[in-house]
């Protein structure tokens, strides 16, 4: 058949064929009512791109806000969760980002009750401290396990469902790793510190896992909604001797209504079964290791208390 070659098009081009009745190549080349009937019966079934298969669990808030959220967007779960996975990996960096269920203000003045649960700051990190409503002891969120620690100093996991006034998160992802295999005194180990971080305008997340000779700590115990947090007495207590991990943040002075300024850690002994928030400590023999944080996601409240409270 003169003038006429075979050539090869792949199923990408599917759509060109079916709307103009052209597949454009080197040479241009058109095609009769004909030959595109006989394209139409050889490229049959959709155009794939080829797939891993994942299979993953999910907790069951997690679950039911998928669904919620494919409902509203008539999506279905597997597309939304390949959509919302595209945005996390596009962006700078799983741990770029500190989240705040609340402005701290707001419990500082006595909103002791807030509808953040724990699994709600789980979906925006493995790594954080904070409390419970009530002020009902101090919270530490690290590998993704969030405790509760108790005015004696005593620990327990915490269920999902628990409600928060103020937590801090991220997903913890250091930058840097300070060792010491010295003794520091408080004095010393905060002068550490503010020499590690490079600059007191920015977020900081900071994990220390070490031996400390002394800790000198606090827990809240649960208060009635309202007290201002000045009439808020803490139960002290020291450890002694103890492995464990400080987690915490660094906050940026200018934004001191937003969360705690400066270096605010919470304590976990290495079994998990003690802590506290810590109030100074003298440590040894210890690995510092730091996230530079570059962005802030902060929620805000619908409860009626904070709509209604003057937080100037």
């Amino acid at each position: 058949m003169g003038g006429l070659r075979e050539i090869t098009i792949s199923r990408s081009n599917i759509h060109t064929i079916l709307l103009t009745g052209r597949v454009l190549s080197n040479n241009d080349i058109l095609m009769t009512r004909t030959d595109f009937q006989e394209w139409r019966q050889i490229l049959t079934g959709p155009i794939e791109e080829e797939k891993q298969v994942y299979s993953i669990s999910l907790r069951k808030e997690l679950a039911r806000r998928l669904e919620t959220a494919g409902s509203r967007a008539a999506m279905t779960p597997e597309a939304l969760l390949e959509r919302a996975l595209k945005h996390y990996l596009s962006r700078e960096g799983p741990g770029d980002v500190v989240y705040l269920s609340a402005p701290a203000d707001a419990m500082m003045k006595g909103i002791y009750k807030e509808t953040a649960t724990i699994g709600e700051v789980k979906l925006h990190g493995d790594f954080g401290l904070g409390t419970f409503n009530d002020l009902d002891g101090e919270m530490v969120l690290l590998d993704g396990v969030a405790y509760q620690i108790r005015t004696d100093g005593q620990t327990c996991m915490v269920a999902d469902e628990v409600q928060t006034p103020f937590a801090c998160a991220t997903f913890f992802n250091p930058a840097s790793v300070e060792k010491i295999d010295w003794e520091l005194d408080n004095q010393e180990f905060m002068a550490l510190l503010e020499r590690i971080i490079p600059s007191e305008n920015m977020f900081y997340g900071i994990r220390i896992d070490g031996t400390f000779t002394q800790l000198k700590m606090w827990s809240v115990p649960k208060q009635p909604d309202h007290r201002p947090i000045t009439e808020v007495r803490p139960a002290m207590f020291t450890f002694c001797d103890v492995d464990g991990t400080l987690a915490g943040f660094y906050t940026p002075k200018f934004i001191k209504a937003l969360s705690m300024p400066g270096f605010h850690f919470h304590f976990l002994t290495g079994d998990r079964r003690h802590g506290g928030h810590l109030k100074e400590c003298t440590l040894r023999d210890a690995r510092i290791s730091v996230q530079f944080i570059s962005r802030l996601e902060l929620h805000l409240p619908s409860t009626f208390d904070f709509m209604t409270t003057d937080l100037v």
